[in-house]
């Protein structure tokens, strides 16, 4: 490092950046150590081998539900149903994967989230990479985390950007009214209208070829596997069906805990600070837990992005007491209420757009 040393600070000159809370991120680095003590940050293999067993077993009931019954509509709708289940659910576990915090060694947590995310959703894995680590870096932070791209084309995010965007009178759609048509182009388009279509051209223009082959044992492995009972109409109905209901799935639970959350440029603030203003949790239950993916701890999930997810509930009570010494509130609430809070949020945000476009 010596190469890039220009100089030392004059003793009168601060070491650290004010817009950053020394404190804090001194008092995580410990907490950090402490965790690390504990054996929170190693996985439980069986968890995760059950986990994945799981999804295994409910993708051959889908099968066995047009074999045994039919293909009646009956049948066909839970044979949906059960197949948009295994879809959120390896995507959840392919989350884990992708994060390393399943096995010891990055190069197994590789192998198996090319196989969760390539084989058993047909999706490529430096895609998810590629867009999910510039989340984490900068949740909520416009232009650096691409989970809030949707503003301003499609929705005006969060109370700043709202307000300068009316101030700007710039109007892309009718952001007053974003509350209602959410509906329409959120969770049920996101996946079937965009990232079905979307992930082929990453992989070709990136030349990603390895995720490609992945992906095509997807496709070739459900092809040979519903064409012959469904035929060709009946297989493309189902994978839109599946890729429906998944799409609603993911979109309500992934932006509960970042939409209702302070959304802003970057302000060079701390990465704990950062993490902590952006997200927020829903109350932990055995249900929650598994319609979640565990991702109801978002909190403790983007504090310590490499922890086994069974561990999240043991750093909760530990988090939150660093955050009440801080005076930083820690949200957590009900599943349905965090659900309400997206469609409050952007109500809200679409009316601050409005009051500035018209008013400033």
């Amino acid at each position: 490092m010596n190469s890039l040393l220009i100089g030392e600070l004059s003793p009168e000159q601060p070491s650290f950046e004010p817009t950053k809370n020394k404190e804090l991120i001194h008092e995580f680095r410990e907490l950090r150590a402490t965790v690390e003590r504990m054996g929170l940050m190693k996985a439980n293999p069986v968890f995760f081998l059950l986990y994945l067993l799981h999804i295994l077993l409910l993708d051959v009931a889908a099968w066995l539900t047009l074999w045994l019954f039919g293909t009646s509509l009956v049948p066909f709708l839970l044979c949906s149903v059960l197949l948009s289940i295994v879809q959120a659910q390896a995507g959840w576990l392919q989350h884990d994967f992708g994060h390393l915090s399943v096995f010891g060694t990055s190069k197994w947590n590789h192998l198996l989230h090319h196989f969760v995310i390539g084989h058993l959703k047909g999706a490529p894995a430096s895609w998810w990479n590629h867009l999910h680590f510039q989340h984490h870096a900068k949740p909520n932070c416009f232009r650096k985390d691409p989970d809030i791209n949707m503003h301003p084309f499609f929705f005006a995010l969060g109370k700043v950007l709202s307000v300068e965007l009316g101030k700007q009178k710039k109007k892309y759609m009718p952001y007053n009214h974003q509350h209602k048509y959410f509906f329409l182009i959120g969770p049920p388009a996101l996946l079937p209208v965009y990232f079905q279509w979307y992930i082929f051209y990453f992989v070709i223009h990136r030349k990603k070829w390895v995720d490609l082959a992945w992906m095509i044992t997807f496709y070739v492995r459900i092809f040979l596997t519903y064409v012959p009972l469904l035929g060709l109409k009946g297989f493309l109905g189902l994978v839109f069906m599946v890729r429906f209901l998944e799409s609603n799935w993911f979109v309500w639970v992934t932006q509960m805990n970042h939409i209702p959350m302070h959304i802003d440029h970057d302000r060079n603030m701390d990465w704990v600070s950062t993490q902590l203003q952006a997200t927020c949790n829903v109350h932990k239950s055995a249900f929650n837990d598994w319609f979640s993916g565990h991702l109801n701890f978002q909190i403790e999930h983007h504090l310590f992005p490499t922890m086994p997810r069974h561990n999240y509930h043991k750093v909760a009570p530990l988090v939150q007491s660093l955050c009440a010494k801080h005076g930083i509130k820690y949200q957590s609430k009900p599943l349905f209420s965090a659900f309400a809070d997206i469609i409050h949020s952007l109500k809200e945000s679409g009316q601050l757009w409005l009051d500035a476009y018209l008013h400033q």
